[in-house]
């Protein structure tokens, strides 16, 4: 499972082998430790004022809310307790085309309320009508297991979840299959763009199954870092096949891990 093909480097005294990482982070090639997924303290604030300066505030966000409602929706978080996990309700509901979006929805939010979770599902207005693919009843379930935010139909969500879930503090997930690469677009530099993509690779929890009326499978959120690293007489770099971009929540199988030679 370790390592494959060893190789050198041309021109430098190197030598590589492509390996796994376990769980813990730790690198089964070289031994070493893969740098942590999580912020610290001082890079979480300065992510977050970058966000909302950025994003909230300065972003193209009124093109899909307007002032009034995004004012009534911070006085709707900031009067609540913070939360554990933010659902991005339409988003989530839509996961899995052949079911009905509230059933989804709801089997989503029952699982997570079992966990004593504080939640709150973030959605449209028209998710409130009686519908083929949104009934009442499997709604008014929702409401109870949850805090809701029901925006109007016009308003685009990802504002919504980025700023209950940074307000709410650095244990917050948020769920949603949305990569927001417009908003990370948003930050002014490669740093403050990167320490998004790293919160955003620790706190985002995909759905990888459901089965009706079984439990939903979550992603694993790593503990380490999935991007290009290095530590001096070493590089972690990892690997893809197929040369295609990969999401911030999958996860690399491969990596290789290159060494200086001693």
């Amino acid at each position: 499972m370790g390592s494959c093909k060893k190789q050198c480097v041309p021109g430098e005294q190197w030598k590589g082998q492509f390996t796994t990482i376990q769980k813990s982070g730790q690198c089964l090639g070289c031994g070493k430790t893969i740098e942590s997924i999580y912020l610290s303290p001082e890079e979480y604030e300065f992510l977050k004022e970058n966000i909302m300066r950025n994003v909230i505030d300065g972003g193209d966000q009124y093109k899909k809310t307007t002032p009034e409602e995004l004012k009534r929706f911070q006085n709707f978080v900031n009067n609540h307790p913070p939360f554990d996990i933010v659902i991005d309700g339409l988003n989530v509901a839509k996961m899995f085309p052949k079911a009905r979006e509230s059933q989804v929805l709801l089997d989503v939010v029952s699982q997570l309320s079992k966990q004593n979770l504080r939640l709150l599902v973030l959605g449209r207005k028209h998710m409130l009508k009686q519908g083929s693919r949104w009934r009442k009843d499997e709604m008014e379930k929702v409401q109870k297991q949850a805090s809701c935010f029901f925006a109007d139909d016009i308003s685009k969500d990802d504002p919504f979840l980025l700023y209950a879930t940074l307000h709410s503090g650095n244990h917050c997930k948020f769920i949603t299959k949305d990569l927001m690469r417009d908003h990370k677009a948003c930050l002014p530099d490669a740093k403050t763009q990167h320490l998004f993509f790293k919160w955003q690779q620790g706190h985002q929890l995909a759905i990888i199954s459901r089965f009706p009326g079984s439990k939903i499978s979550f992603q694993h959120i790593l503990s380490y870092d999935t991007v290009v690293q290095t530590t001096g007489d070493s590089w972690h770099i990892p690997f893809d096949e197929d040369l295609v971009e990969r999401y911030s929540y999958e996860v690399p199988n491969k990596w290789l891990c290159l060494r200086r030679k001693t």
